[in-house]
């Protein structure tokens, strides 16, 4: 090949990268879509895990949100406070009072606690017990499977499979609810980081059948619920619920409940 050829390809080769690095500077100026400047601070203040726990589909989305007017400035579950503070800063107006959350377990239902109906040798998802006889091993229904898609779930590293059952470490928790929305069961919820006191079940069983599959089920007995002072926890379906915005905090239904499973 001549040296004049070379030359040539070189020439055109380099005119066209000239041309289209030209069309792609002004194409992207043409199109190029602004962006709020109090989004990019926002991002800067948000923690970047894009968990989801916002309801949005990463830090980037509930910014643009925070702008638009569409999501409140505390929205953020990870950052909690501080960060809707500094939100709220940035976009001028107050972030409010925000209660932290914690995920809850509603099981107690443990190894040595909570019966088996047969010894199960499959694959250990909680989802794919929905297609094993009984909707798996345990005798309760209701009860907390332990195969851990909650663990598997979480990006905190705060839900741990303990003794046949999830625990939750209220330290290491976000309430980013990607274990809430992970269990089957729906046992966990997201409750404040304070509660006083919880029900450590979820059995809609009646007392009987209750105790059937688990020692220290919810059996529906009320005198938790007549014995508060505050009217803040009721038996509805079987099992005992608390309304922790009426709660005090007395104790009185812990010291009541017979099978000892408000924490």
């Amino acid at each position: 090949m001549s040296v004049q050829a070379i030359l040539i390809a070189a020439v055109v080769v380099g005119g066209v990268g000239l041309f289209i690095g030209f069309f792609l500077g002004i194409s992207g100026e043409k199109f190029k879509v602004e962006v709020d400047p109090r989004e990019e601070a926002i991002m800067g203040v948000l923690p970047g895990n894009n968990c989801g726990g916002c309801g949005y589909a990463g830090c980037s989305g509930l910014a643009a949100a925070i702008v638009k007017g569409e999501a409140p400035v505390n929205q953020c579950p990870v950052g909690g406070a501080p960060v809707g503070n500094q939100i709220g800063e940035i976009m001028g107006v107050s972030a409010g009072d925000s209660v932290r959350q914690v995920a809850f377990v509603k099981c107690a239902g443990t190894c040595e606690k909570a019966k088996q109906d047969y010894n199960y040798t499959g694959v250990e998802d909680c989802g794919a017990m929905a297609f094993v006889p009984g909707g798996g091993a345990k005798t309760c229904n209701y009860g907390c499977l332990g195969f851990g898609s909650c663990v598997k779930a979480c990006p905190f590293d705060a839900v741990h499979i303990v003794d046949g059952i999830a625990k939750v470490d209220k330290e290491a928790c976000k309430a980013c609810g990607k274990c809430v929305a992970a269990c089957p069961k729906h046992l966990i919820e997201l409750v404040p980081y304070d509660a006083k006191h919880l029900v450590s079940c979820s059995s809609k069983d009646k007392g009987k059948d209750v105790m059937k599959g688990c020692s220290v089920g919810c059996i529906g007995c009320h005198l938790c619920e007549k014995n508060c002072p505050s009217d803040a926890i009721h038996v509805a379906d079987n099992v005992a619920y608390i309304d922790q915005e009426k709660c005090t905090g007395c104790g009185i239904c812990a010291e009541k409940c017979p099978k000892k499973i408000i924490l």
